[in-house]
């Protein structure tokens, strides 16, 4: 009977480590994310990622650690947070915006990257192609070649005296390659004089948009990036002044005044980011998977800019808009 007892006794104490290994906590994952822009700005996206990556079972606080940063637009911040974020060794980090992502490549080359709103990937270094990005670096393109000549149809239809278009845009943060091809075709078309127009600071905004709106038929149209997005406020306020109708890339221009915007869903760009991030988590390899192009764009339109700057906005495009502001 004793002898009985002391195996199972035995039995037990071999079950103990097991029972013990079962119940070790689950790996906490490190996820590093910067932005190279304003926490405000990135609000609504930084919450889409999070949300998509519970749903994918990845949920910060219990089993990954999300280190958030937010480069503010400058270079030198942006340089210092990338580095930061890096010797915290995190399993992956998310980098939003061209600054960002090339400040973040420039700390290491072993921690996989992912991605967000690359104005253009290819031309900016930071992957060698689309379908083969290679080394550790891939994620979500914040365009799409086609938009350029889209905008300057909506342009048209919504300021129909327009003869030029200048395209504003900072040549340090934004490569413009990608949407020229589809704009000079639609300018050759609608019979419109497109006009390159770089800017580095609020002054030159300025200049550039006094002198563009010194003649009627000037229109602007301003890509997308750190850049525009951090300088918003007097592109906005200088096309008021000028009377220069304008087209943008996000619907935060138009929350702020701006006429209308047409670009790609950026809270739908987050979700999918969350994608790749339990891919690479994983085990998945960021040079194994293709950078992604927008799947989804919206149109909103501030009808009380439109009425400022004696414009009416078609009804076809207010029926299809995704959001107008009264």
């Amino acid at each position: 009977m004793k002898r009985r007892t002391f195996i199972a006794g035995l039995g037990g104490a071999a079950a103990w480590p097991l029972a013990a290994q079962a119940q070790q906590p689950e790996r906490v994952r490190r996820i590093g994310v910067i932005m190279g822009g304003d926490e405000n700005d990135y609000k609504p996206s930084v919450s889409a990622f999070t949300q998509a990556l519970a749903g994918l079972g990845w949920t910060d606080g219990r089993n990954v650690r999300i280190d958030l940063r937010f480069g503010s637009d400058d270079i030198n911040r942006i340089r210092a947070l990338a580095q930061e974020l890096v010797g915290l060794q995190p399993d992956i980090i998310l980098a939003g915006g061209t600054l960002a992502i090339i400040a973040v490549q420039r700390e290491t080359r072993t921690i996989p990257i992912v991605f967000a709103s690359a104005g253009d990937p290819v031309a900016s270094g930071i992957v060698a192609s689309l379908n083969r990005p290679g080394g550790n670096t891939t994620g979500f393109a914040g365009y799409e070649a086609s938009v350029g000549g889209k905008w300057l149809e909506l342009l048209l239809e919504i300021a129909p005296g327009l003869k030029r278009a200048a395209i504003m845009f900072n040549p340090e943060t934004a490569p413009i390659s990608p949407y020229m091809p589809s704009l000079e075709t639609a300018a050759r078309s609608l019979k419109v004089e497109p006009i390159i127009l770089p800017v580095h600071s609020d002054a030159e905004i300025e200049t550039a948009i006094n002198d563009l709106g010194r003649e009627p038929g000037g229109g602007l149209v301003v890509p997308g990036d750190t850049f525009t997005l951090a300088h918003r406020a007097p592109i906005i306020l200088a096309a008021a002044r000028n009377q220069v109708p304008a087209v943008y890339p996000l619907s935060k221009f138009v929350k702020d005044a701006g006429l209308f915007s047409y670009g790609p869903d950026m809270v739908d760009i987050s979700r999918r980011e969350a994608s790749y991030v339990d891919r690479i988590l994983r085990g998945a390899k960021p040079a194994e998977l293709p950078v992604q192009l927008p799947t989804k764009f919206e149109l909103a339109i501030n009808l009380k800019t439109a009425k400022a700057l004696g414009l009416t906005i078609p009804e076809t495009l207010l029926v299809t808009a995704d959001e107008v502001i009264q």
